[in-house]
Formats: C-alpha cells, sequence, structure tokens
C-alpha cells in the first residue's frame, strides 16, 4: 500500500514551522511526524502540502493510496487499522479524519458513502504549536520503546554518574564523560555520533538526536529533544529544537520551539510565566491576533532561519516567524514576522537578499547547499507575510 500524510486542517495552527515545511516534517519526541509512520507501516511516506512546498517535499500517488492526517502521531492500535483500511473505508475520531482509502482516480472524496471507523482510544495529536513541547515527554517515550526494542545499548561510560541506566540508550558513535543522566523520571536517548561534554546535567525524558551536542556544564530538564546537528547549553526545560539550531551559550530557554537552522544569542533568555501566573496567550496567524492557549508555562516559538543577537531576552509567549533577526537591549514584542530586523526599538524589513546570503553561509558550513528551490520557498514566505511587517 502507498502512504500519503496530509497536512490537514492542523497547518495553520502550526505556523511559523509550517511555513517551511508539511506538518509531517515537525519533530516531536526523537522523530519528525513522517519517520514515526515510516518506521511503524515499514514504508517511505510522502506528503500533501502546500503548492509552494510540492517541489521540496513531492507526492507520490499510486493506483491506491492511504491518506494519514499528518497531526496523529502512530500508535500500535492505529497501525493496525490503518494497515487494514480498504476501499471506501475511513478512521474518525469523533469528526476528525484519521485515515482514508483513496484512489488515484478520485478527482472527490465524498465521506458519505465511506464505512466510517470509529477510533476512540488515547492518540497524541499535534493541532498547536503549544503541542509540541506539551506532549514531547509521551512522544519521547513512544519512540524510545520503538526504536530501542530488542537491541543493546553501547556501554555507558564509567565516568559518567547515572541514576536509572535501564531507560538509558547510548547509539553508536556517540560520546560522553563526567555527564549526569538522571532517567527516574523518563529515559534518555543519545543519538549515533552525538555528544554530551563535561559537566552536563540531564534528567529525561530527553533526547539527543544524531550528531547533536550538548555543550559543557548544561542543565537540562526533561522533556526536552534537540534534533539532529544542534547544539544547546546553558539552561533548558521542556523544549523541542529541530535539526541544525544552536542555543549554545548560557540562558534559558523553557516550554518552546525552535525551528531549523536558528541561532541564540549568548545569555538569550526567554520567560515562560507571565508575572501575575495568568494564561499565556500567543500569536494567531489566522485571526491575526492573540489567542489563548490554556497554558500557564508557554515560552517562545521561532520560526525556522531566525536569529537573535547576544543579550535578547523574549517576554512570555513570543512568536517569531521565519528568517527575522533581532537584536538590542529590551524585549522585543510577542510577535515577531518573518523578515523582520531589529528589536525593541522598533523594525524594519530585512530583504531576501541579505537573508539568502546569511542562510547561504550558514548551510555551508554544515556542507548543506542553500537551494533554488529553498530560495523559492522563503520568497513565497516573504510575500505571504508581507502584511504583519511595519515596513
Amino acid at each position: 500500500m502507498n502512504y500519503i500524510l496530509f497536512d490537514g486542517p492542523s497547518r495553520n495552527n502550526l505556523l511559523p514551522f509550517t511555513f517551511t515545511r508539511p506538518v509531517a516534517d515537525i519533530r516531536v519526541g526523537i522523530l519528525t511526524i513522517r519517520e514515526k509512520w515510516e518506521n511503524h507501516l515499514g514504508s517511505t511516506i510522502t506528503t500533501i502540502t502546500e503548492d509552494y512546498l510540492s517541489e521540496k517535499y513531492p507526492m507520490v500517488e499510486l493506483e491506491e493510496n492511504v491518506m494519514i492526517n499528518a497531526s496523529y502521531l502512530p500508535n500500535a492500535t492505529l497501525v493496525h487499522l490503518i494497515k487494514d483500511l480498504g476501499a471506501n473505508q475511513a478512521i474518525f475520531s469523533g469528526e476528525d479524519v484519521i485515515a482514508f482509502y483513496a484512489k488515484e482516480s478520485q478527482e472527490e472524496i465524498n465521506f458519505d458513502t465511506y464505512e466510517a471507523i470509529e477510533y476512540n482510544e488515547d492518540v497524541l495529536k499535534i493541532e498547536h504549536t503549544w503541542d509540541i513541547f506539551t506532549f514531547n515527554g509521551d512522544a519521547i517515550k513512544a519512540d524510545f520503546d520503538f526504536l530501542t526494542q530488542d537491541r543493546q545499548s553501547q556501554p555507558i561510560p564509567s565516568s559518567c554518574n547515572i541514576i536509572g541506566a535501564e531507560h538509558i540508550f547510548i547509539e553508536e558513535g556517540a560520546t560522553l564523560e563526567f555527564a549526569t543522566l538522571n532517567a527516574s523520571s523518563g529515559p534518555i536517548y543519545i543519538g549515533k555520533d552525538a555528544e554530551v561534554m563535561e559537566g552536563s546535567l540531564i534528567r529525561g525524558p530527553f533526547a539527543l538526536c544524531e550528531h547533536a551536542t550538548v555543550k559543557l556544564g548544561a542543565k537540562i530538564y526533561g522533556p526536552t529533544t534537540v534534533g539532529p546537528h544542534s547544539k544547546v547549553g546553558g539552561e533548558v526545560n521542556n523544549s523541542v529544537i529541530f535539526g541544525y539550531s544552536n542555543k549554545g551559550h548560557d540562558g534559558f530557554l523553557g516550554n518552546s520551539v525552535l525551528g531549523e537552522w536558528c541561532n541564540l544569542g549568548a545569555d538569550t533568555n526567554n520567560s515562560n510565566l507571565k508575572n501575575n501566573y495568568a494564561e499565556v496567550r500567543l500569536w494567531d496567524y489566522d485571526t491575526e491576533g492573540f489567542a489563548k492557549t490554556g497554558l500557564q508555562f508557554c515560552g517562545l516559538m521561532m520560526g525556522d532561519h531566525s536569529k537573535c543577537g547576544i543579550n535578547t531576552m523574549f517576554n512570555t509567549g513570543t512568536v517569531v516567524g521565519v528568517s527575522a533577526n533581532i537584536f538590542g537591549s529590551g524585549f522585543p514584542r510577542n510577535f515577531v514576522s518573518s523578515f523582520s530586523w531589529g528589536g525593541n526599538s522598533g523594525f524594519t524589513t530585512y530583504l531576501t537578499k541579505k537573508a539568502f546570503e546569511v542562510a547561504e553561509v550558514v548551510m555551508k558550513r554544515r556542507d548543506i547547499e542553500f537551494t533554488e528551490v529553498d530560495k523559492k520557498i522563503l520568497e513565497h514566505v516573504f510575500e505571504e507575510t508581507k502584511k504583519w511587517r511595519k515596513s
């Protein structure tokens, strides 16, 4: 069977991260959503997404296909139901479509003609940006159990202080010495060729993905994920950092999500709790206003390619778009549009020519090409977000 992940109605709720990727390529837990489904279904999976993303993330459609809502994370029961889907069958959770069978010849889907299979069990669903860190602990545990089943961890170095060794898994090529790992509150996964430097204090659930680095003396509270090739230092609590991003220095990051190719300057701090302990509101791209999250703790949401200078301070519930550059004293406003340049004293437009020059240099340092396709995507985001820039 050919499986295809579709963005679904939650796509706009997951901006700014879905400006530059399908919902399926959001990382939560150890793996991206796409990687989870591929592992569980034993198949390469493509996506249906926005037209401007389709060249980088193409869809492969065959005569028979099963379409899966990418907001849903796999579990054993759901995977079994999806594998058994046949013609004119669909899986629903209430009125929400989780998955359905489709033929290439079907131009429109009328679910009134489908046999409805009700799914009533618990399931992890990523439908808001804050769900990425809120459900990260459960996602780490699920990925950890799946990835380590019937496998043997590399030996834990004797120089490390360990609590709960049976819940720690170290992949081949990973290095760590003189670190403290406490897995009593959740598993700790150290990916292939990753490094945990001396003096680091880590409490699970925690995932350090391949080629990622925890720097000297870092203090990390779970549930936290550090994506592939990312670097983290200072104090981090319940945050998800996608691939190729750096929070390499002292400073606090809590209840936050950073996209790819982000960089936080030394001693950058974010607030994750309002002084009056009130519910946190976050910028909503659909309503163009600040919406309730239902959360007391919520920090920074930063889109791909965005960066900030040293000593930057982010207020509780700040949303930063794609390719923004923030610097200067004081707190910038709680919503910084994509391609903005400035800080508390005001913003100007960060022109694509300059932004692309930086992206090319940054990606080249990791031996990755900044392609024409990447440029087209960012040019689209620049135009789409123009209305929120002040200049």
